[in-house]
């Protein structure tokens, strides 16, 4: 036969003489495998080494199943299966299958028996390429645990990392919610029962919590505080400094004094503060239940609507206002009016009329308008409910963007 590579190329037998390698050329057996044919299974027992002379063979583990795996891929003078030769019938510890068309010598262990008679040294070169095999077997069997290793390493402090946001996240929400509790005690929770009147209120923050609020509070026999505010900006920072204000106006309205000189010092003291840059719009007014006498000021808050008892919208006098908290020389919009029987008068902050449709239509003051106008005759707390179910109906699934709050004082 026609050796297609010498000896020389196959390690353990490189030193061979070559009347040697020319008697082995000669008497192994010649195999010749197809494409994806196997030349033994994972787990078969051995009985013979292989030498590659042409074409690739594939080495594998768990052959055929999901799990299967590629080791290695052997070329022209590699070989596979020595540890037949020293253990016959030990068992294949891979499967090998032809990559592509290949021819091999087998050299089965009565062939080798037969070499090392002749060779006796021929022991030490397998020694050599089996402790190199060896070697390079622990090498590459090391990296791969370093690499699952550091694998696992990644996957735990993914884990832990994921366990560390979890517990954040649940904290952050328990803090969340026992603010969103603080912030509902700080809100009244009943409005005054008042001869001749109905008060309403409806409040929905965009958030857990939100820098919104509103109070009906008596200041003695003969008039009640009413407030409204709108803090900037959303969440944690905004619910506190809405408690600073909404504290601050009624200790302040407890001293006496005009409802634009209780702003006034309101403003005051929260410049004095001076420990964030949030500012609130606010609406405080005074209301004689005898007269009907509304005195309010307003710090750039929203006009509020007049709802006539003839079911018509009234005009409201304004001029320029400016919120509380910026600057300690501010304008205020100071206006007196008279809630005749029937009236109702809507306060409200800019979430209401800035409610979104899906489309990303505003509500806007002429929709704010004609639903008032369609609940003449109705108590205040009516009146909040009803603007309100139209305002959940015109924004459908929409993301609320603003905290809604609606303050109604009705005269029957």
């Amino acid at each position: 036969m026609n050796q297609t590579i010498p000896f020389t190329k196959v390690p353990f037998l490189s030193e061979l003489p070559r009347n040697e390698s020319d008697h082995l050329a000669t008497t192994l057996q010649i195999v010749v495998l197809q494409p994806g044919e196997i030349l033994f299974r994972e787990g078969e027992p051995g009985e013979s080494l292989f030498i590659v002379l042409e074409g690739q063979l594939d080495v594998l583990l768990a052959m055929g199943t999901s799990d299967e795996k590629p080791i290695a891929l052997l070329g022209a003078g590699e070989f596979i299966g020595e540890m037949s030769l020293l253990i016959p019938g030990r068992a294949r510890t891979a499967s090998v299958r032809a990559a592509n068309a290949a021819r091999l010598w087998k050299m089965t262990h009565v062939d080798f028996d037969a070499l090392l008679v002749r060779q006796p040294k021929l022991a030490y070169a397998m020694v050599r390429t089996l402790t190199r095999r060896l070697d390079e077997t622990n090498s590459s069997a090391f990296r791969d645990l370093q690499a699952k290793n550091r694998q696992l390493q990644k996957a735990y402090d993914e884990l832990k990392a994921a366990q560390i946001q979890i517990v954040e996240k649940e904290r952050l929400e328990r803090e969340l919610q026992l603010a969103a509790e603080i912030q509902a005690s700080i809100l009244p929770r009943m409005l005054p029962q008042v001869p001749g009147y109905t008060f309403g209120a409806a409040m929905h923050p965009a958030r857990m919590v939100g820098g919104d609020f509103y109070d009906v509070f008596p200041l003695d026999k003969d008039s009640l505080g009413v407030v409204i505010g709108d803090v900037a900006d959303k969440g944690i920072p905004s619910a506190i400094f809405m408690a600073r204000a909404h504290a601050l106006i009624m200790s302040e309205a407890a001293h006496g004094g005009t409802s634009g000189e209780i702003l006034r010092r309101t403003n005051h003291h929260l410049i004095q503060l001076a420990q964030s840059d949030l500012f609130v719009t606010v609406l405080f007014g005074l209301l004689d239940p005898d007269s009907g006498v509304f005195a309010f000021a307003r710090a750039g808050h929203e006009v509020p609507m007049l709802l006539g008892g003839d079911g018509k919208i009234k005009a409201v006098p304004h001029a320029t206002g400016q919120p509380v908290g910026i600057m300690e020389e501010f304008r205020l919009d100071e206006i007196t009016l008279k809630l005749a029987s029937g009236d109702t008068l809507l306060l409200f902050t800019d979430g209401v009329t800035d409610t979104r449709s899906p489309h990303g239509e505003v509500f806007g003051y002429g929709r704010l308008q004609s639903n008032l106008e369609k609940l003449k005759g109705d108590g205040g707390q009516q009146v909040c409910d009803g603007i309100l179910r139209t305002l959940r109906e015109f924004q459908s699934d929409a993301r609320q963007e603003d905290d809604i709050t609606m303050l109604a004082i009705s005269r029957s």
